[in-house]
């Protein structure tokens, strides 16, 4: 399948998935105002956990789009670009832009790990392991409805919990609580790309989660992960302050894409709800993380 797209530098931030980004920036902007609220931020080990969580999350989209492609799992996607299902690009050269991100998380991370403590160097290979295996090896656990697992622990938990260790040195129970909040939020952003696609997921063989639940769960489940973000914001402002709270008024913005979930969208009209819940995602950061750091 071919289609009118980008050519060059244009083509292969398209194949990154710049939707998604937000799932690898939301952790550290949380983690970090959890550092400052405990006096211990430290500015350029945040940027570092960036760079870290951003090169993870390209690197795990181009996993998906390289293995997914050699499947022909994404010949007749809805969406997102596809490099290989869509004929844009081999799928041996997303193989190497998947790995050439994996090496600059790898960087990143070791220059974390060699100021902080060798247990990153653990945490960064469970972690790249893990973004490597959602969908690439003869096993992939993305198949077997395991992806939002693997998204809220290591976009979630991990990313947050140890955003703020790397600042800290220390586990913040403050983190672990928020931290929650964090990916449920990236959740929600992964079953809404899983019920647009549900439909060809399961002719494909492959079974997400929104294949497994089918179609009425899945929106249902999309909904409740907004109420388990509240009640983690909760938690945390019982834990930091009142403040943080303001976390609650971004999450406000989530109104517009459980509307359409709930409407009964299917297919290309369920690829608002993406952009829509990337917003949410953002402004939950901001006003979280502000209230967070104010607290």
């Amino acid at each position: 399948m071919t289609s009118t797209a980008p050519t060059g530098p244009a083509l292969w931030f398209a194949g990154a998935r710049p939707k998604t980004l937000p799932a690898a920036v939301v952790p550290v902007l949380v983690g970090t105002a959890i550092a400052r609220h405990e006096g211990g931020a430290i500015w350029w080990r945040a940027l570092l956990a960036l760079v870290v969580a951003l090169a993870l999350q390209v690197a795990t989209n181009y996993v998906n789009d390289y293995a997914d492609g050699e499947r022909g799992t994404d010949d007749d996607r809805v969406g997102p670009l596809r490099l290989v299902g869509g004929g844009h690009a081999s799928a041996r050269s997303v193989k190497i832009a998947a790995l050439v991100a994996f090496a600059v998380a790898a960087v990143a991370g070791g220059a974390l790990a060699l100021v902080v403590g060798p247990e990153l160097f653990a945490v960064g290979a469970v972690s790249m392991l893990a973004g490597w295996a959602y969908t690439g090896g003869p096993r992939p656990y993305g198949y077997l409805g395991l992806g939002e697992v693997f998204v809220f622990v290591f976009f979630g938990v991990v990313a947050t919990v140890f955003t703020t260790y790397a600042q800290l040195e220390r586990v913040s129970g403050a983190s672990v609580i928020a931290s929650i909040a964090v990916g449920a939020l990236a959740v929600a952003l992964m079953v809404t790309n899983n019920l647009r696609d549900r439909p060809l997921d399961e002719l494909a063989g492959k079974n997400t989660l929104a294949v497994r639940l089918g179609d009425a769960a899945t929106r249902r489940f999309f909904v409740g992960l907004f109420g388990l973000t509240a009640a983690a914001v909760i938690g945390t402002a019982a834990v930091v302050g009142w403040p943080a709270l303001l976390g609650l008024v971004g999450l406000a913005l989530a109104r517009g894409p459980i509307g359409v979930v709930l409407g009964g969208a299917v297919g290309p009209a369920l690829i608002p709800v993406l952009a829509g819940t990337s917003r949410v995602q953002m402004a939950v950061a901001v006003s979280f993380g502000l209230g967070i750091a104010l607290a």
